[in-house]
């Protein structure tokens, strides 16, 4: 099997696993991956995260050409947002992910820090989340939001949408991904309660301890 042959593989896996947990329904949901020749893998418009044929992945060469397979995902300018940005990007994920979702809804959220610090590994995969305003599903000027980040954010959340991650490669970017969903359901989950997360202390243990991307 050619390595984007089992790159193709390896998207539909993962996104049925994230399909089959709730992560994502319906037709909602986006993956994006870097092959070998500096093309890219997508998954269709339209498609579900649970039936995903890896014949029928939307296929780009290195100059951005739509050369194989279905008409891709309308999200392809967020996608584009954060290759272009991020050179150390080899995939992108975008879920409809619940609790994610329900915390952009509350409006004492850290729009610069949108995850409150409750466990290290949301720091660790994540660094800090940012999240964006409300955008019509599909607005090109989502993408222009995450590139006037200037690669600085590998995650963001979108208000009342769900959250965009990018990774090395797509276990990466699907394993932080599901870091962000877990956190905020953490978060929900003891909303109102008094909790204890971790300090300031603590979160700079961590970000200094496993060098991550942390902008005070």
């Amino acid at each position: 099997m050619s390595n984007d042959a089992a790159l193709r593989e390896n998207i539909c896996l993962l996104a049925k696993s994230m399909f089959d947990r709730g992560l994502t329904g319906g037709s909602s949901g986006n993956i994006s991956a870097r092959t070998g020749d500096g093309g890219l893998l997508v998954t269709p418009t339209g498609s579900c995260f649970g039936r995903l044929d890896p014949a029928t992945l939307s296929l780009f060469d290195a100059s951005g050409k739509h050369i194989d397979g279905h008409k891709p995902t309308k999200e392809m300018p967020l996608h584009a947002a954060f290759y272009d940005t991020r050179s150390t990007a080899g995939a992108v994920v975008h879920l409809h992910s619940c609790h994610a979702v329900a915390l952009s809804m509350m409006e004492d959220v850290d729009p610069d820090n949108f995850l409150p610090p409750l466990t290290p590994y949301a720091i660790m995969k994540l660094g800090k989340v940012k999240l964006l305003p409300i955008f019509l599903p599909g607005d090109p000027a989502m993408g222009e939001a995450v590139r006037g980040l200037a690669g600085k954010r590998s995650a963001v959340m979108l208000a009342n949408h769900g959250p965009v991650v990018a990774g090395k490669d797509v276990e990466a970017a699907c394993y932080a991904i599901e870091e962000l969903e877990d956190t905020a359901r953490l978060a929900m989950l003891t909303r109102g309660l008094p909790r204890r997360g971790l300090s300031d202390e603590q979160v700079r243990a961590v970000v200094d301890g496993f060098g991550v991307e942390w902008e005070d």
